[in-house]
């Protein structure tokens, strides 16, 4: 195989330019949105803080797991071509994974700066400090890298004989492991699936355990406007966590009966081309800081 044929969106010609003018409108979105949180926090020495320096670490994973998938759907729609070619869908595998392993690991991060700023203030320069800052990100981009070298390398090591056609408008996992022949190789990839799996499901639990304790200690608060600052803190957090954990879930959990290649397509725009687009709406609707530098800038 040196090529793969992409799901198309659709097949009609006018449909595929809609598609097209669609796709650019969030493309430019959240290129835009993205952008300005980067030179946002990046400008404001005021916002030089570890909150503000995962957000913009957010943003560029963000940006780059837009435009992994998002360019080459747009191609494909604007010159009526599936095609990709077979180091293409290795390269655009690998940085999906990368990218979106690593936001979700940075999630996990950022729900922990959370629960220490709101659950232990008193603590919270000494256990965030800046090299701690660095390590918890360095950490996150890297088992995104790692996790993404192990399904690349071991998905595109498999013989491949049942045709080229992939069920997505991307290349994933998932899609590619339906086109293998060799059983011992697609169970060693399921059983790395597997091991992902559970990591993952550790960030999440980690995620749910750190918002119960902060929704102890925030009702606890005796004034209204304690509470209301302390949500505020944590609530565009929440909201970013549950979009993407939750779209993600459904991708990937739904049973099969419900499955088909329409609703494959609608399911991969909600949690790889959505989430991009809306965090950083939701992240400076609520933040006032976001928002002042964004005027002076």
């Amino acid at each position: 195989i040196t090529e793969f044929l992409l799901l198309a969106f659709a097949e009609k010609r006018e449909l595929q330019l809609l598609h097209f003018w669609l796709f650019l409108g969030i493309y430019v979105a959240a290129l835009l949105g993205n952008g300005l949180i980067i030179t946002a926090i990046a400008c404001d020495h005021h916002l030089h803080t570890p909150m503000y320096f995962f957000l913009l670490n957010l943003s560029l994973l963000d940006l780059g797991s837009i435009s992994t998938t998002v360019p080459k759907a747009m191609a494909n729609s604007l010159w009526d071509n599936r095609a990709i070619s077979l180091l293409g869908c290795a390269t655009q595998l690998f940085f999906f994974l990368f990218l979106m392993v690593g936001e979700y690991f940075l999630l996990t991060v950022m729900s922990y700066d959370r629960y220490v700023a709101i659950c232990k203030p008193l603590h919270y320069g000494t256990l965030l400090g800046s090299r701690a800052c660095v390590h918890m990100a360095a950490a996150a981009w890297g088992t995104g890298f790692l996790t993404a070298v192990l399904h690349t390398t071991n998905t595109f090591l498999m013989p491949l004989c049942r045709g080229n056609v992939v069920d997505q408008s991307f290349c994933e996992v998932p899609q590619i492991l339906k086109l293998s022949c060799s059983d011992s190789d697609y169970l060693r990839e399921v059983g790395l699936i597997i091991v992902s799996a559970c990591f993952d499901l550790g960030c999440f639990v980690f995620v749910v355990v750190s918002y119960v304790q902060i929704f102890r200690v925030v009702l606890r608060i005796p004034s209204m406007q304690g509470r209301h600052k302390a949500f505020s803190m944590c609530l565009p957090h929440l909201a970013v966590v549950s979009l993407f954990i939750g779209t993600v879930m459904f991708a990937y959990l739904k049973p099969p009966s419900v499955s088909s290649p329409s609703l494959n397509l609608v399911v991969a725009v909600l949690y790889s081309v959505i989430p991009p687009a809306v965090n950083p709406l939701i992240y400076s609707l609520r933040n006032r800081e976001i928002k002042d530098t964004l005027r002076k800038l």
